[in-house]
C-alpha cells in the first residue's frame, strides 16, 4: 500500500509542475485525490443506483413483523458510503496530508467526525432535492458534493490531519 500511495503522490506531483505558481502543494493533492475519489463516488453510485439497486425501493426486513423501506438513492449512498470512506482516508493520510504525526486511529476518527457531518448534508440534501424538488438523484448528489468539499478539506487539514495536535 504504501508503494501505491508513492505512485499516486509521484503522478499528482507530476501534474502539479503547471500549477504550483498558483496553489500550494498539499492543496492540488487535496484537489486531486479528493477529485479522484468524488468521481469514484459518483461512478459507483451511478453503477450501484441504476444497475444493482434497480431503481427499486429497499426493504429490510428486521424481525417477523416489522420492515423498513429505504428509497433507492439513500440505500445507493448507504452502499457507496463506506467504501469512499475508506478510500478518501487513505488518500488523504498517505497522499495528501502526509506531515500529521498524530496516531492513525486519531486521524480516522476525527476524519471519520468530519465525515459524517458531510454525510447528513448528503442525506438531508438528497432528501430535498430528490424527494421535494423532484430533481434526478445523479446530478443531485454532484451538486451536493461541491458544498461538502469546502467543508472537508478544512475539516481535514486543521482537524482530521492538523500536524500539532
Amino acid at each position: 500500500m504504501v508503494k501505491l500511495a508513492h505512485f499516486i503522490t509521484q503522478i499528482v506531483d507530476f501534474c502539479y509542475r503547471p500549477f504550483q505558481k498558483i496553489f500550494p502543494q498539499q492543496l492540488f493533492r487535496y484537489a486531486a485525490c479528493g477529485g479522484g475519489n468524488m468521481v469514484f463516488d459518483w461512478v459507483l453510485y451511478f453503477l450501484i443506483y441504476n444497475y444493482a439497486i434497480g431503481h427499486e425501493l429497499v426493504y429490510i426486513h428486521l424481525g417477523q413483523l416489522s420492515s423498513i423501506c429505504i428509497t433507492p438513492h439513500i440505500a445507493t449512498l448507504c452502499i457507496v458510503f463506506p467504501i469512499t470512506l475508506l478510500t478518501g482516508f487513505w488518500l488523504n493520510k498517505y497522499v495528501t496530508f502526509t506531515q500529521s504525526n498524530l496516531k492513525t486511529h486519531k486521524q480516522l476518527c476525527r476524519y471519520i467526525l468530519i465525515v459524517m457531518i458531510n454525510l447528513a448534508i448528503n442525506y438531508f440534501g438528497l432528501k430535498l432535492c430528490v424527494d421535494i424538488l423532484y430533481w434526478y438523484p445523479t446530478p443531485s448528489k454532484m451538486l451536493i458534493t461541491g458544498v461538502t468539499v469546502a467543508i472537508s478539506y478544512f475539516g481535514q487539514k486543521y482537524f482530521s490531519f492538523n500536524k500539532l495536535q
